[in-house]
C-alpha cells in the first residue's frame, strides 16, 4: 500500500490508478470493514488524527479532484464522508516531513523511469532537485522540516 504524500498530479496513469484503490482499501480498514492490512505503518498518520475518517476522506477527495483535471470518472460515491459535522476536524493539514516527501520522491522517479519515461522528463523540469523548493505535496498534508517518518518502511 502507498498513500503517496506528493501531490497526485505527480503520478502518472497508473500511479493514480492505484493510489485510488489502495486508499479506497485504507478507507475499508479505518472503518473495520476489513480484516487485512489493518497493521499496515501507511494507515498510522491517518489514525492519529482526531477522525480517521475524514482524513481519508480527504485524502480521497484530492485524488478525486485530480481523476477530475485529468478527464478521470473515479467514482465519489465511493468515498465514505463522515457524519455531518465532522469534515471540520480536518481544517488542519497533516504534517509530513521533508524527508519522507524526497524519500517519495525518489520512489517515483524510479516507477517513473521504468513504466512513463517521457512524464518523468516533465517531472524533472517541474520539481526541486535539492535546490530547496518544496516539494509539491496532496491538499490534505504540510511540509515540516524533519527525516524519513518513523512509519515509512523502506
Amino acid at each position: 500500500m502507498r498513500l503517496w504524500s506528493l501531490h497526485p498530479r505527480l503520478l502518472d496513469r497508473q500511479g493514480l490508478i492505484a493510489c485510488w484503490r489502495e486508499a479506497l482499501l485504507a478507507q475499508a480498514v479505518l472503518l473495520g470493514r476489513t480484516r487485512g492490512y489493518t497493521r499496515h505503518p501507511q494507515l498510522e498518520r491517518f489514525r492519529s488524527q482526531e477522525d480517521p475518517q475524514a482524513a481519508i476522506a480527504a485524502y480521497l477527495t484530492g485524488l478525486h479532484q485530480e481523476a477530475g483535471v485529468r478527464g478521470y470518472r473515479f467514482d465519489a460515491d465511493r468515498i465514505d464522508r463522515p457524519a455531518a459535522g465532522s469534515a471540520e476536524r480536518v481544517t488542519t493539514p497533516i504534517p509530513v516531513t521533508s524527508g519522507q516527501l524526497a524519500f517519495e520522491a525518489d520512489h517515483l522517479r524510479a516507477k517513473l523511469a521504468r513504466r512513463s519515461p517521457e512524464l518523468l522528463a516533465d517531472w524533472a523540469a517541474t520539481c526541486p532537485d535539492g535546490d530547496g523548493s518544496p516539494w509539491p505535496v496532496h491538499p490534505l498534508f504540510t511540509e515540516v522540516p524533519g527525516g524519513v517518518e518513523d512509519w515509512e518502511r523502506p
